[in-house]
Formats: C-alpha cells, sequence, structure tokens
C-alpha cells in the first residue's frame, strides 16, 4: 500500500528478480499503482511523519498558500512516492513526476521548472542524485522562486532571470547524508521512513488482500507479514504470491499454514531471508566459522560480486542482528547460528583463525 514507484539504477539492482527486494519492477508499479491510499487517513503507519505532515499541509490550506518544501527519506518501498502523491492530493494540486538521474544538466530542470504551474507538486526522487549544476540552479529556485537562465557562452553570456510561479518541491532520498547542505537547509520539512512493524504490516496486507479481492485469515497475514522485512512493498508482492499458490494448490483462501508453505516454496523464510541471504549467511558460518572475513573472499564464496554482497544482502543481515560489520571482516552473530541451526565453534576453534581471510 505505501510504497515508492521509482528506484535507483545503482548497484542496488542486483535486487531485480528477488521476491524481497525492495526496489519496484513493472508489475510492482503497474499493482501499487491501484493499491496507493488517496489521502493521509488511509495511508497507514509512519505517524509521527503523518502527523507532522497533516500539520503542514492544513497551515499551509488555512493560509491558501503553497506548502513548504519537503523532504522524505528511508530505504526504498516505504512510501516516499506515495507520500509525494498524498501532498499533491491533500493540496488540491498537479504533480510532476521526475527523478535525479533523470536531471543530467540545469537545462533539464529549468525546462521541468518553468512548465510548472501556481501551487503545483514537483516529485524529484532520489534528489541526492542530481547534477551538480542543476543542484545549484536548484537553491534559487526554491528558496526565490526564481532561476537565471544563461544565453550564450564564454564573455558574452548573459543571465536571463526568469521569475517561477509558487510551487512545493518534494524531494526523496535513500541516502540522506549524501544531500549538501546548503540543499537539505532549503526544505522546511524533513520526514524520515522507519521500516514497518509486523502488525503495522497485517493492516496493509489486509487493506491491498481487501481491493485485490483475495480471502485472507489473521494468521495468514501474521505469516506474510513476519516475513516481509518490515516494507510494505514486500508484504504485498509476497501477497500476490501467496495468493497464486493459494488460487492453484488450495481453495483460494489464505491461511498460515498456506502462507508459509507458498513462501517456502518461493525460498522465504520465517524471518524473510531468501536464497542470497542464507547462502551468505551459510558461507560464512560453515567456511569460515563465523568469521572474521573479508568481504573479497565472502563475495567468492557464495560466487556474487562483492558490490552484491556488501549492497544487497548485507543490510537486511546486519539489522536483523545476523552478521556484524568489523574492522577485521564479517562476522556471525550468535542469532545466526541459532537460524541456521548450527552449533558456533569453541573459543579458539576454527573462528579463531579467520584473520587469514581478511581483504
Amino acid at each position: 500500500m505505501n510504497w515508492d514507484e521509482t528506484a535507483p539504477a545503482t548497484a542496488d539492482d542486483a535486487r531485480s528478480g528477488r521476491l524481497v527486494g525492495a526496489d519496484a519492477d513493472g508489475e510492482d508499479q503497474a499493482v501499487e499503482a491501484a493499491l496507493r491510499p488517496k489521502d493521509l487517513g488511509e495511508f497507514v503507519g509512519q505517524e509521527r511523519v503523518r502527523e507532522q505532515l497533516d500539520l503542514v499541509l492544513k497551515a499551509a490550506r488555512q493560509r491558501g498558500g503553497t506548502a513548504d518544501h519537503v523532504l522524505l527519506s528511508g530505504a526504498p518501498g516505504l512510501g516516499k512516492t506515495t507520500l509525494s502523491m498524498i501532498i499533491a492530493a491533500e493540496m488540491g494540486a498537479p504533480i510532476r513526476i521526475t527523478s535525479g538521474p533523470a536531471i543530467q544538466h540545469a537545462g533539464d530542470l529549468a525546462a521541468i521548472l518553468s512548465s510548472l504551474t501556481e501551487g503545483e507538486v514537483l516529485f524529484l526522487d532520489e534528489i541526492h542524485r542530481m547534477s551538480r549544476p542543476a543542484e545549484e540552479m536548484l537553491y534559487m529556485a526554491m528558496e526565490d522562486f526564481r532561476v537565471d537562465v544563461i544565453v550564450g557562452k564564454g564573455p558574452g553570456a548573459t543571465a536571463i532571470p526568469l521569475e517561477l510561479p509558487p510551487f512545493t518541491l518534494v524531494g526523496a532520498t535513500t541516502r540522506a547524508g549524501l544531500l549538501p547542505p546548503p540543499l537539505r537547509d532549503r526544505f522546511g520539512f524533513t520526514g524520515h521512513m522507519e521500516f514497518y512493524a509486523p502488525a503495522e504490516l497485517e493492516r496493509v496486507i489486509h487493506r491491498s488482500a481487501g481491493l485485490l479481492d483475495v480471502s485472507i485469515e489473521p494468521e495468514g497475514a501474521g505469516e506474510i507479514a513476519g516475513r516481509s522485512r518490515g516494507t510494505p512493498r514486500i508484504a504485498n508482492r509476497l501477497l500476490r504470491r501467496v495468493r497464486d499458490y493459494a488460487q492453484v494448490k488450495a481453495d483460494g483462501v489464505i491461511t498460515r499454514e498456506i502462507a508459509a508453505r507458498a513462501l517456502d516454496v518461493y525460498d522465504v523464510d520465517g524471518r524473510g531471508l531468501d536464497r542470497l541471504d542464507r547462502a551468505v549467511l551459510t558461507a560464512l558460518l560453515k567456511l569460515f566459522g563465523g568469521g572474521p572475513v573479508g568481504l573479497s573472499t565472502l563475495a567468492v564464496a557464495v560466487g556474487e560480486e562483492r558490490e552484491t554482497v556488501e549492497e544487497v544482502a548485507e543490510p537486511f543481515l546486519v539489522r536483523e542482528g545476523l552478521l556484524a560489520r568489523t574492522p577485521r571482516g564479517r562476522v556471525a552473530t550468535p542469532a545466526a547460528w541459532t537460524h541456521l541451526g548450527l552449533t558456533p565453534p569453541q573459543q579458539g576453534g576454527a573462528g579463531a583463525q579467520q584473520g587469514l581471510f581478511e581483504g
């Protein structure tokens, strides 16, 4: 229900094809358009951000002006694009959607800004990946609603000021730390999107099941929520795959047993780990005694690129407390041994020798 429509084209694209990947593919985007909430009242989760944003929008409507510029940060799939559309709907304004990587030149941004209408919402996804010249043009546009268009080159170049109608910029980023301070300071409201609790995901799943005309029991929704890695987009994707299984292998009703069997078929275990996640943990535990082991060595052991292991598998494993990054290398936690049903080696055993694998 609450998720992002666009996704960054980085090494994280290795997630494509993963059932538990947080980026959206073509199928996700088509389904998400139908499931998106239309106002803040329908939006599930992110209670603090919703409450704060509601005040910002209500105050802007009472003043009869445009809302302050909004910056939304957080992992993919948590609802940044959805909130941008809700902002436009709550303000009764149209929305223009683009992304940082699509704006490579200042002229690209000038063309977009000059075509905005008064009060329009401009949603700029992955804003931290915008080119530097466009970024510097955006400073003036956000603060003074004006841009200087450079005509000509060299000594004969002339700056022509172009007045812009008041608009609201909604910037979204998965890496807020990469935003330069001058840009970050020009946003009137900043909201950080948190991962969802299982109970919140159950509400998301029940709502989506109703819109998709899927029969689901509370225990079935709980089983899917527990494997959704705290992300609504993943919850909805798992719901669709479990729906397919229930339709073909059962009577169409999603129970806890049906959900568990379906997700086992798709290699998503009880904590939301998939094949890649388990391969990384298995190599770390069985081949290297739990570590420490260098990232390059670990990547070779699982037959993946270093970037894939570091950017695709590790963030969730670290967040789940199954893996730790240390100066000497990657180390498995006691929870990792327990999750895979293995017994950790005795102190001074194989794991103590893994400094050989650093690098």
